[in-house]
């Protein structure tokens, strides 16, 4: 990030800070790589429900990624739990998976997520556009 002489960055707009909660370490870790190349802040990696949980209470990121199928665990139980923590507001969920969206279309449409991403087509410019399609519902 570029600062001026004086330090002060005033024009440019503070990285969007995410959560990944995924079971796979190596796509942890790409996605983490891929993510913070392209300007997102990863503030927390998380590979289960409870250490998904407990991440996003504590870094409050703007957006919390979250794979559907966490091994023996749902990713969807995480969407709702993360939605019923009553401790400075739901932060937005993204629902990840390896499988097209059409195979889990009825369970993402009544999931509190704000979205759905492919992993193929996980990118900064993906999670923006998802969040901006909350419009100012977010900025509230």
């Amino acid at each position: 990030m570029a600062t001026g002489h004086n330090g002060v960055v005033e024009s440019q707009v503070e990285p969007t800070r995410v959560v990944i909660v995924d079971d796979n370490p190596e796509f942890l870790d790409s996605a983490r790589r891929l993510l913070e190349h392209q300007g997102v802040r990863v503030a927390g990696l998380a590979s289960t429900n409870a250490d998904g949980l407990r991440c996003v209470q504590e870094l409050r990121p703007d957006v919390t990624l979250v794979d559907v199928n966490l091994g023996e665990e749902s990713g969807f139980d995480l969407a709702e739990a993360l939605q019923e923590s009553d401790d400075g507001g739901p932060v937005p969920v993204i629902l990840i998976s390896t499988h097209a969206e059409p195979d889990l279309a009825e369970m993402i449409e009544t999931s509190p997520a704000i979205g759905f991403l492919a992993k193929s087509a996980l990118s900064a410019g993906a999670i923006t556009a998802a969040i901006s399609r909350l419009g100012h519902n977010h900025l509230k």
